[in-house]
């Protein structure tokens, strides 16, 4: 069934890359890098089943065309940004239905690109990847690049909102960024929803996490394209056994959660189980009671009512269970009672008195004595 996947990246200096490298190898082409002199030659890269540029609809309309080469308009991200840690594109990698068939992808794809190039004026550079000729294959996916900038007829302009700080975005009356991204995610989702609705497929994926949808399961981890590449060519890597590690750990917790999930049911069964040995205690003292008592009585307990009745072995029950516990809570009481003696003789011998009164305990000790097991009994110890 089709997947729900839409991260959002940044493409910036900061890290190494740049823009004019980054489109040359989604697109599959050869972009010549005019700031640095270097040539990105990606022409002989497999998997790229289509690539496209899209522009806003008022650049279209005024017949802004420029920006439609890959390479003027990758360098002109370049240009206009003068920080070394300048962020120079933004992408959304998202997952595609394999129910979909290979038009109906371009066509979902270009209409997500041209809601993000109206929204927020920039340019859209998507490309389509074909799954992994060694991995799942269903697997299809985009990546789509926008511009941080708006296009204008001579250029890249100003910031796009969406690229401003939230300081600025507040200042404007606008949402943090991370709401803005959020309301993508969910947009994308709607709009693959409704592509697959219009070819009357019935799948549907949903942008919330495993735990708002309401579904008890851990949510899969994401090795990456670089490590993913490492990992089919039979590498171990780091990040590998980090996520391998985590995988099993979640495994063990699901298994002990599962195991205290059947203790606590062993524990209601075996707590049901006792209810019915109650009520067999019960039945078992009713026919005693019926062996024993004579006939008379036996006649006048058939005119009880029920509830006269119940009471009657509810008490006859209780006596029986206090009598069963009766040597029980005697030997506690005795324990208790030379736990309390012994304490008050080691108090007189570190007090020096044993001996220098001369004499055993008497009556006022045995008072003291009476007097700590009556506070004893208040604290539960005859029990």
């Amino acid at each position: 069934m089709a997947i729900y996947h839409l991260s959002v990246k940044p493409i910036s200096r900061a890290g190494g890359r740049s823009a004019t490298a980054a489109a040359a190898y989604r697109s599959g082409e050869l972009v010549h890098d005019l700031t640095s002199d270097e040539v990105f030659d990606y022409t002989r890269k497999r998997g790229v089943e289509h690539s496209e540029i899209v522009l806003p609809t008022a650049a279209a309309r005024a017949d802004i065309n420029w920006a439609r080469d890959r390479e003027a308009l990758w360098n002109a991200a370049e240009i206009a940004e003068v920080r070394k840690d300048a962020r120079v594109a933004r992408e959304y990698e998202v997952a595609l239905p394999h129910e979909l068939n290979r038009g109906q992808r371009v066509e979902l794809v270009r209409a997500f690109s041209a809601e993000l190039a109206n929204r927020y004026g920039v340019a859209v550079d998507f490309s389509i990847h074909a799954p992994h000729r060694n991995g799942d294959e269903r697997n299809h996916h985009a990546h789509i690049m926008t511009t941080t900038r708006e296009v204008t007829a001579t250029g890249l302009g100003p910031k796009a909102a969406i690229e401003w700080s939230d300081t600025d975005r507040r200042k404007k009356g606008l949402e943090p960024a991370k709401t803005e991204v959020k309301a993508i995610r969910e947009r994308w989702a709607a709009l693959t929803n409704e592509h697959l609705l219009e070819r009357g497929i019935e799948v549907r994926v949903d942008h919330r996490s495993l735990q708002e949808q309401g579904i008890d399961r851990e949510p899969q981890s994401h090795l990456g394209p670089a490590v993913s590449g490492m990992e089919r060519r039979g590498m171990e890597t780091e990040v590998g056994k980090r996520i391998s590690w985590e995988m099993q750990a979640a495994a063990q917790a699901r298994l002990e959660r599962a195991a205290e999930i059947g203790k606590l049911a062993r524990e209601r069964e075996q707590l049901q189980l006792s209810t019915l040995d109650l009520s067999g205690d019960l039945k078992l003292a009713k026919e005693e009671r019926a062996r024993a008592a004579p006939e008379a009585k036996a006649k006048d307990t058939a005119d009880m009512s029920l509830a006269e009745r119940l009471d009657m072995l509810s008490d006859e029950v209780a006596k029986r269970l206090e009598a069963e516990a009766a040597p029980e809570r005697a030997a506690r009481e005795e324990e208790a009672r030379r736990r309390a003696l012994d304490a008050t003789q080691q108090k007189d011998l570190e007090q020096g008195r044993g001996r220098s009164r001369g004499r055993s305990i008497g009556d006022d000790d045995d008072d003291e004595l009476k007097r700590k097991l009556d506070r004893g009994k208040d604290f539960g110890l005859e029990r």
